[in-house]
Parts: C-alpha cells; structure tokens; sequence
C-alpha cells in the first residue's frame, strides 16, 4: 500500500506517515456515508447536533496551543498565527452550533386568490446529502471548521480529504469530533491520490462538493460532478488595494504588510498587488521596506518568527523565477528577492513591474508584494481589475465620495475601505466570482449550501 509522508515545510523532516486508501476502501468509506443518509429515521436532531458542537468547542479550546503547534509543524505557519486560527476555529464551530437553530423555512402565501383558497403552505430545510470536502493546506485547521463542522451542523454525512501536505490537523479534528459525541459514520477521513480523489467526485452518491485550492483543480472538479449535485469552490486571488492620494499611511502601513506577508503569503486573499498615487510613492515604498525587513523570517515553531517557510521547496524555486521574470522585464526589487534557503523565501517588495508578467497577472503564493505608482485612479481601478480574478480587494481613502465610487468599481466579492485584502471573520459572506470560485462561504452560508428547501402543501 502507498505511503504518505508528513515533512514539515522548514526543515523537511518526516513528521508523520500514513497509508493512502486504496480505490475499495474509498468507495466503503462513501457508500457508508450515504448509507447514513438515507437511513433518515436515524439523523441526527438539531438539538444532538447543537449538543456535539459546543462538546467540540470546549475539546478544542482545551488542546488549543497543542493543535496550533502541530499545524505550525505540518503546515509551516508561524506559531503565533497558528494559535489564531484555532481560536477563530473555536469561534467558528460556536458560530455553527449557534446557526442550527436558524436553518429553518418559511411560510407561503396562500388564500390570495381564487387557486390558493383553503391551503396552507411552509418550507423546511432539511440535510442536501453526502458532502465531500476536499481541503487545502494553508488553514489545516480552520478551513475544516468551514467545511467539516458546517456540513455536520447542516445534518450532513462529510467525507474529507486533507490536503496531502497537512492531513495531521484533520485527523485530530475528526478524532476530537467523535470524542464530542459524533458517530463514526458521520464523519470519515480518507487520504486518495488525485485519480481516485475525481472518482469519488464523480460518484452520484456526492450530494456536495466543497473544495478549496487552484482554480484548475476545481473547475476540472466541478465537471466531473453527477447530475444534481452543487458545490461551493473557493480558488485565488491577485488581490489588489489602491491607496489614493489622502491614504493615512500610518494606518496603511502595518495593514499592508501583514496581509501581503502573513503566511508567507500563502493566503488566497493575500494583498499582491498595491495601486498607490504617485505623490505618496515614495514615503509608502520606504516605510513598506523598513517593515518588510524587520520581519522575521524561519522556524514556525518559534513565536518570535513572523513569516514560515513555504510548503514546498519547489514553491521556493517557483516564487524565485516569478521574480526574476519581473525583475529581467523591469521591475526594481527593492528589498528580498533571493532565496534564503531550500524552503524560505524573504519578504520581497517590487516596484512597477510590467502589467503583463506573472507576479502581476497570477496568484504568487508566496511572500511577494508589487507597488504600481499611478496618477488617475481611473487608470489605477482598470489595471487593478483583472478580467477573470475576483476575490476580495482594498481602498485606503479619507474620502467618502471615492470609497463609495470606487469601492463599487473594483473586481471583488468583498471590497475592503482602510483595511487589507485578507481581512475575514467567518461569520461573513466570503468567495470569489469568475475563475476566483463559486458560491460563497461563511459558516452559516455554507450551512445553508448544504441543505434544500422543501415545501408542505395542506389542503382544507
């Protein structure tokens, strides 16, 4: 049987290993889930599935800088932003638990004419089906909250497949779902190759795919799936903020160099691409410099450092020949640039490089942030809007007239005023649009993803 091996990003130690599920376990694991489904005299009530939650909650609360300090090891995010993460998973679960109570339908009009006299109509919501969740390694474990924790909330059976990088962050959540009073069956984790991964995305027995990572991947996903069944993709984004000329660069400052550098950059929503008027140039590219150098870069593990490695060495070699290509056609580096080892990549700034290269047209993933000097923020807005990226965006302004103009102008699903692109709580709406992804999240939006709305007809 094929082994998988867990390396941490840093030091590329093995961690960890696991066997993969051959394509006979796999399909054991999806036709017990569904078996659960259909057996609906055995779903769980809302009341037992509030109840598990809040025991979830309080378990993970419990073993809240354990999980932090696994998921810094397997994933390679800093220390002190894994343990937000499991906070905001706390959270995130507490949200679920609290949204069960508002999965509910409504009432119909009826008696307003000559057709609907003597009936009475309601909606109720009741669990879509099987759910396959297919996640990422950047957020091992939060990203599960948004995809495991709401199908459970929602009554549904989920089959997860972890990202092969993190898989030790979702088998401790599982393992923490079953000690809060969840059955078996309810929830399974599979480890499958890519091959076996789209069968099981083609098999009618998914209800509901929930997948985050390329736009590739997922959009290949999304066609394989069985007629009838939906899906929530979540992809990325070449995030762009504009800073106009009355931009408060105090404020701008930390916020740009934390969502450009926070994770390395590994960040779907990551600020890439910063827009800033030609008048406040060269005070915002000097203070982006001093901040930039001034983070530290290594181990994850330790809660001094600030930006991890990358999750693979080959990321690190890709990232550098992004740079170089922008540097080869133009750009001026202006602090990091080179490698600083196999696994990290420093915080890069780079000045105006050409509007057709990749750091400027695709995701960079990586610790890279490029500053555009304009003088019309018309001009600004039509060179922030790529045609098929469309995620969150940012506008530093003190004027209203501008955030209200602008921030309706600019390619996001979520636009930002005087705050970073990667700004997110987990109760809000958040998603990306054309080749940035489909449908939204949010705890209770995906919540809602997961169930359908049925209708009762009584006639008198």
């Amino acid at each position: 049987m094929k082994k998988l091996e867990v390396t941490a990003p840093y030091d590329q130690s093995v961690i960890k290993e696991y066997e993969y599920h051959t394509e006979q376990q796999a399909l054991g694991v999806l036709a017990n889930a569904y078996d659960t489904y259909t057996d609906r005299a055995g779903w769980l009530t809302g009341a037992r599935r509030i109840e598990i939650l809040n025991a979830l909650s309080d378990l993970i609360e419990s073993k809240a800088e354990e999980l932090a300090l696994q998921a810094a090891r397997e994933g390679g995010k800093p220390l002190r932003d894994s343990l937000v993460e499991i906070r905001r998973a706390i959270t995130g679960i507490r949200v679920a638990s609290a949204a069960v109570s508002r999965l509910v339908g409504h009432e119909v009009p009826m008696g307003i004419d000559e057709r609907s006299l003597g009936r009475w109509a309601v909606t109720y919501r009741e669990p879509r089906g099987v759910v396959l969740a297919i996640s990422a390694f950047n957020h091992p474990f939060n990203l599960l909250v948004h995809q495991v924790v709401t199908a459970i909330a929602a009554g549904c059976p989920v089959v997860v497949k972890p990202a092969s990088a993190t898989p030790m962050s979702c088998e401790s959540l599982v393992k923490m779902i079953y000690e809060a009073g969840l059955p078996k069956k309810w929830c399974q984790m599979i480890l499958t190759e890519n091959d076996l991964t789209t069968k099981l995305v083609a098999d009618k027995r998914v209800a509901f795919l929930t997948f985050i990572g390329s736009s590739n991947v997922g959009w290949m996903l999304r066609s394989k799936l069985a007629p009838g069944a939906n899906c929530a993709l979540e992809h990325g984004g070449v995030a762009p903020a504009i800073l106009d000329e009355t931009a408060n660069l105090d404020d701008a400052i930390p916020l740009l160099t934390k969502g450009g550098f926070y994770h390395a950059g590994q960040v779907c929503v990551s600020v890439q691409r910063i827009y800033v008027h030609a008048s406040i140039q060269e005070e915002l590219t000097a203070r982006l410099v001093k901040a930039a150098k001034a983070l530290e870069v290594g181990d994850p593990t330790r809660m001094e450092t600030e930006v991890g490695p990358l999750i693979w060495p080959k990321e690190v070699e890709r990232v550098h020949e992004w740079v170089t290509e922008a540097k080869e056609k133009g750009a001026k580096v202006l602090c990091g640039g080179e490698p600083l080892g196999k696994t990290t990549y420093p915080p890069t700034l780079l000045l105006n490089p050409p509007d057709d290269v990749k750091v400027s047209t695709e995701e960079v993933f990586g610790p890279v942030v490029c500053v555009y000097s304009y003088d019309d923020i018309d001009d600004a807005v039509k060179r922030a809007n790529l045609e098929r990226a469309y995620f969150q965006a940012a506008l530093f302004t003190n004027r209203l007239d501008r955030a209200l103009e602008i921030g309706r102008q600019l390619h996001g699903m979520s636009v930002m005023i005087n705050d970073h692109t990667a700004f997110r709580v987990d109760w809000m709406p958040f998603g990306g649009h054309r080749d940035s992804g489909l449908n939204l999240g949010g705890i209770e939006h995906s919540m809602r993803d997961m169930t359908i709305e049925r209708m009762i007809v009584f006639r008198r």
